[in-house]
């Protein structure tokens, strides 16, 4: 008789699985791929949109000029907790909805060492997804800036995500690459968690921690920054209006150029990426729980 488990998968039944959906993924039809990959960037920048507005935090209006005054009532700590919690919304609906995430396919690499994936096949699951994801991230910058969501509040929103995007442009490139590694060392982390759920609930359960802290922390996400470095950069350009009301409110605006994406964000948070889940997760549990005993 077969036996009928319902605890959770254990670490070396979860790396079998990893392996194996490593191998699924590197097989997927371009087409599909593409498509679950735009999926992706759109669900990661959706968690960004609920973390940008939670972090906006509350605000009065004070003065006879209706000047507003900002103000969260919490101290730095809850509200960084409180962004990172509702920020858990991208990986819950990329891992449970089901989409291609280029930070979380890191993991890909446990099957390309165990020889079950070819070089060639990991890198072009790397390069669709990560593309894949780029498109979905700026469709969504499109669609909330014709929302104008960002004038909610009081315009808090928009400030914060401006303040919020201006902050990312403004790394050194180490600096970059150390945050990508420790974020993406906890994103995969929460996916590799996800491997031992057997339910919807355990796969959200095994999420929330690993992603609370990363943005808490203060960490960078590359597909994330494909949605918060953009979307602020299309309010600066497209909205004079808007910028010429609030632009006094947020300083360095002058560093928030799409070069300073692509340079001081975006390139160097990518490689950290790929170092912090291809490296530090991927390969450590390869090497503990898949490599041959006699290598």
């Amino acid at each position: 008789m077969t036996e009928v488990r319902i605890d959770s998968l254990l670490p070396a039944e979860m790396a079998t699985r990893a392996e194996y959906l490593g191998v699924r993924k590197a097989e997927m039809p371009f087409f599909t791929m593409l498509m679950l990959s735009i999926l992706a960037g759109a669900f990661i920048s959706l968690g960004a949109v609920f973390a940008t507005t939670v972090a906006a935090g509350g605000m009065s209006v004070s003065g006879t000029d209706g000047a507003v005054v900002y103000t969260t009532g919490l101290p730095y700590g809850v509200t960084r907790l409180l962004t990172g919690l509702v920020f858990s919304l991208g990986l819950i609906l990329v891992i449970v909805g089901g989409a291609e995430l280029f930070t979380g396919n890191n993991l890909i690499v446990m099957a390309w060492a165990s020889g079950k994936v070819t070089g060639r096949a990991l890198l072009r699951n790397w390069g669709i997804v990560y593309v894949g994801n780029f498109l979905g991230a700026i469709g969504t910058v499109g669609l909330m800036f014709f929302s104008g969501q960002y004038a909610f509040g009081g315009d808090a929103v928009g400030i914060t995500a401006l303040r919020i995007a201006v902050a990312k442009c403004n790394f050194t490139f180490l600096q970059a690459v150390a945050l990508g590694t420790l974020c993406n060392t906890l994103v995969c982390l929460a996916v590799w968690l996800s491997f031992s759920a057997r339910t919807t609930l355990d796969k959200i359960a095994s999420i929330i921690f690993p992603i609370t802290a990363f943005v808490a922390a203060g960490f960078e996400h590359s597909i994330a920054n494909m949605y918060f470095i953009p979307f602020a950069l299309v309010i600066k350009t497209f909205d004079p209006e808007f910028m010429a009301k609030v632009g006094g409110k947020v300083s360095g605006l002058d560093g928030l150029t799409w070069q300073a994406f692509f340079i001081n964000n975006l390139i160097p948070v990518t490689i950290g990426n790929v170092i912090g889940g291809a490296v530090l997760v991927a390969a450590f549990y390869w090497v503990i729980f898949l490599r041959r005993k006699d290598d």
